[in-house]
């Protein structure tokens, strides 16, 4: 007799959050994954999930107690790969969710890595250079069980960057006794970093937006694009859609939403956000309301902020031909199905932003051999495994009558669970 387990609330496909959504689209795929269907439950369960007491000593003398999480979803195919995050509102089902889409979006781009994901409940800005530095290494050193270059490989995500990279790799080469440069990704060019890593994702994002375009005959030159997000993803990814001839008519930040129909001149606006912190204020350009943002006429949207950001609410307003998710998470499966009911074609997140992961996979090859490759060869190498995997999920959505989410899933999954069946079982 077959005993009926309920899950727990955050594996429950019905509970809201991050992880909530990635289980429906599992479910999604489900029916396309063939004999391997039965092995399905492994992809709605992490492998290893960690939370740690991170307390540090702040510069006035008191001790601090932050909450932090490494998640590790599936490692079937390789060592753990996945950002750390620094954020207010980091929870344990958001990083659930978020190294669960690290195993897709590996195994899409047939990367040799499976999925993880870290982070800690945070507001960095809060915290002094010196707080930063000892919050980040407390945190490395009590995650430092599961690391390592050939286990699990942190990157930078929202709020952590190459200095961070740096205090990691550090103290996990001091806590083994010798310097292992593989264990991140996204350190400086002087610690084992890889040219081209800081624009990788934007630059991702920017070629999916290119490939799309071609397929739907929208000339790239000439078109309006709006941006969400002006951070790494969102500025690089608007900067090279400038020098392609779009006119990027409108971005919203954190602070607002700044508009000009002839086009905003992304460079100052990027120096702007440089001195002031946001897009608030910026000119020439018209400010809207935040919500006003989703019903601006655009042939391109490029949601690059944070998780759920086009919802039922908003999905009925959008105007554009094309969303290109350079954000993890940002379309709720009900809105999925608002804009594929009018016609907006949807390039997901596991395809659309799998730039920086493919750089820092070119980053920990590089570190493995220490043999460096140019630029130039960092960026053709890019774009290449880029267009070759757009090009497998638009064959495999056109012959499955299915989304391009759904297309990237069925590759992944059946690539993840594939290695997960021939592995087998130990004991």
């Amino acid at each position: 007799m077959n005993t009926v387990h309920s899950l727990p609330s955050y594996l429950d496909p019905n509970h809201l959050g991050p992880w909530g959504i990635y289980l429906q689209q599992v479910d999604r795929v489900t029916p396309y994954l063939g004999h391997l269907a039965r092995w399905v439950e492994t992809l709605k369960r992490p492998k290893r999930a960690m939370i740690v007491d991170v307390p540090i000593e702040l510069d006035n003398g008191t001790v601090a107690h932050f909450e932090g999480y490494r998640v590790q979803h599936n490692l079937s195919r390789g060592p753990g790969k996945g950002g750390v995050r620094f954020h207010q509102d980091v929870t344990l089902s958001e990083v659930m969710a978020l190294s669960a889409w690290m195993s897709v979006k590996n195994a899409a781009v047939n990367l040799p890595y499976g999925g993880a994901k870290g982070g800690i409940r945070v507001d960095p800005k809060t915290l002094s250079k010196g707080e930063l530095e000892r919050l980040t290494r407390r945190y490395t050193s009590e995650i430092g069980v599961i690391i390592g270059p050939s286990k699990d490989i942190p990157a930078p995500d929202m709020n952590t960057n190459e200095q961070v990279m740096a205090w990691m790799m550090d103290t996990y080469s001091m806590n083994v006794g010798a310097t292992a440069t593989g264990v991140v990704t996204g350190k400086p060019i002087a610690l084992g970093g890889s040219l081209g890593r800081r624009e990788a994702t934007g630059r991702g994002v920017f070629t999916v937006a290119q490939e799309a375009a071609q397929r739907i005959q929208l000339e790239l030159k000439g078109s309006r694009v709006a941006v969400q997000g002006l951070g790494n993803v969102g500025g690089v990814a608007a900067q090279l859609f400038a020098q392609a001839g779009c006119r990027v008519v409108a971005v919203q930040d954190h602070a607002g939403t700044v508009f000009n129909e002839a086009g905003l001149n992304i460079d100052a606006l990027l120096a702007h956000v440089s001195t002031h912190g946001s897009v608030k204020g910026f000119a020439p350009a018209q400010t809207l309301g935040n919500d006003q943002f989703w019903s601006v006429p655009c042939d391109i949207l490029v949601p690059a902020a944070l998780e759920q950001q086009i919802t039922v609410d908003n999905a009925g307003q959008i105007q554009a031909r094309l969303v290109i998710e350079g954000a993890n998470g940002p379309t709720t499966p009900q809105a999925d199905d608002i804009l594929a009911e009018r016609g907006i074609l949807v390039v997901p997140d596991v395809i659309a932003n799998a730039g920086g992961v493919t750089v820092s996979y070119f980053e920990w090859v590089q570190d493995f051999s220490s043999f460096f490759w140019s630029e130039d060869e960092i960026n053709a190498r890019l774009v290449r495994l880029m267009r070759e995997a757009f090009a497998a999920v638009w064959q495999t959505a056109e012959q499955h009558k299915v989304s391009l989410r759904t297309a990237t899933f069925i590759i992944a999954c059946t690539r993840i669970l594939q290695a997960r069946e021939l592995r087998g079982l130990y004991p």
